[in-house]
C-alpha cells in the first residue's frame, strides 16, 4: 500500500482543487478522468516496470521524482498547449489564454492536430510493439503465434521491425493522401530508433542507459498520454480539470509500475510483459484507424485491461499448475 501513498496525497490535493474549479460536479469528471487514464495507461505501467528492471537503481528513483512532475504538467499540460501552440502560431502563454477563456477554440485546435498526434503516437507504440513480439524469447503465450515457423524465419531478418513498419507507413500514406500524417508517422519511427541507437551506445552489458531509458519511458508515456488528452474533452473542456483527472491517474500508474519492480510482479506472472505489449500493439493500431474512424476511448481501455487481464489469470493458472507437480 506504501507505494500508493503519493498518488492518494495527489488525488486528495487535486480532488480540493477540482472542487474550488467547479464544485461537486467537477470532482465527478475528475474521477471519470483518473479512470480514463488508468484504463489507457494501464498497459504502460507494465511495459516501465520492465525497461525499469533494466536500469541502474539511481534512475529508477530519478524517473520516479522527475517523471512524476513531467507526467503531471508537463504531457498533460504543457505538452497540448505546445502542440496548439504551434499549429495556431501563437505564443505559449497566448494559447495558456485562449484555453482558459476560450476552451472551445483551444479544443479545435488541439483536435485539427490529432492526426499528426496520432500518426506519431501509433508509430511509436507499433515499434515497442514489433521490438517486442520479433524478439527472441523463452516464454511463449500465444504459442500458436509465437511459436511458428514463420515468425522464427522473419525475425532472422535484420531490422525486421523497422520493415514492417516503414510498410504501415506506405500504406498508412496511400490510405490518408496526407504528407503531414505520413511524416509525423516516421517522425515516430525515427524517434525510437534514435532511442534505440542511443540505448545501445551509452548502455552496459546488463544496465540499460539511464539518459536513453529515462527519454524512452517518458515518450511510451507521452504516446499514451495523446489518447486520453483528446479524448478528455468530450468529458470538459476546462484543461485544468483535465490535467488534474489525467495527471492523478498518471501518479497511480506510476505507483503501479513501481509495485511491479519491487514485487518482481513480471517474473511471477510470466504472461503479464506478453499480455501488455499486445495491448501496445492493438492501441497503435487503433491510433492509426482513428486518422479516419472514430473509435472510443472506452473500446482502446477495455481492450487494453481485457489483454493484460487475461494474461494474468493465464499466469496464476500455469503457477498453479508448476505448483501442483512440484
Amino acid at each position: 500500500m506504501r507505494y500508493f501513498y503519493s498518488s492518494f496525497l495527489i488525488l486528495a490535493i487535486g480532488v480540493i482543487a477540482a472542487y474550488f474549479l467547479g464544485g461537486f460536479s467537477a470532482i465527478y469528471i475528475t474521477f471519470l478522468l483518473i479512470i480514463l487514464e488508468v484504463s489507457l495507461s494501464f498497459d504502460n505501467a507494465v511495459v516501465n516496470a520492465k525497461v525499469l528492471e533494466t536500469m541502474d537503481p539511481v534512475w529508477q528513483k530519478r524517473f520516479i521524482l522527475f517523471g512524476i512532475p513531467i507526467a503531471v504538467f508537463g504531457m498533460r499540460l504543457v505538452f497540448p498547449l505546445a502542440i496548439v501552440a504551434i499549429v495556431t502560431g501563437m505564443g505559449l502563454f497566448e494559447t495558456l489564454d485562449v484555453a482558459m477563456h476560450q476552451p472551445s477554440v483551444y479544443e479545435q485546435a488541439l483536435k485539427s492536430a490529432e492526426h499528426s498526434i496520432f500518426a506519431f503516437g501509433g508509430a511509436f507504440l507499433l515499434m515497442v510493439f514489433l521490438d517486442f513480439f520479433f524478439e527472441e524469447r523463452e516464454v511463449k503465450w500465444v504459442g500458436f503465434i509465437e511459436d511458428s515457423r514463420m515468425l522464427k524465419h522473419a525475425s532472422a531478418v535484420s531490422n525486421i521491425e523497422l520493415m514492417v513498419a516503414i510498410l504501415v507507413g506506405i500504406i498508412l500514406g496511400q490510405i490518408t493522401q496526407d504528407f503531414t500524417v505520413l511524416l509525423a508517422f516516421m517522425y515516430g519511427v525515427l524517434l525510437h530508433s534514435l532511442l534505440g541507437m542511443l540505448d545501445h551506445f551509452l548502455s552496459s552489458d546488463t544496465v540499460r542507459s539511464g539518459i536513453a531509458g529515462f527519454i524512452y519511458l517518458e515518450v511510451l508515456d507521452a504516446s499514451f498520454s495523446f489518447d486520453g488528452v483528446i479524448g478528455a474533452f468530450a468529458l470538459s473542456s476546462n484543461i485544468f480539470i483535465i490535467m488534474i483527472g489525467l495527471g492523478v491517474g498518471a501518479m497511480f500508474v506510476r505507483s503501479l509500475t513501481l509495485y511491479f519492480v519491487e514485487h518482481k510482479t513480471l517474473s511471477v506472472f510470466r504472461y503479464l510483459e506478453h499480455g501488455a505489449h499486445y495491448a501496445i500493439g492493438i492501441l497503435a493500431i487503433i491510433m492509426l484507424i482513428k486518422i479516419n474512424v472514430h473509435v472510443s476511448e472506452i473500446v482502446t481501455g477495455t481492450i487494453g485491461i481485457g489483454l493484460i487481464a487475461l494474461a494474468f489469470l493465464h499466469s496464476m493458472w500455469e503457477n498453479k499448475k508448476a505448483q501442483s507437480k512440484a
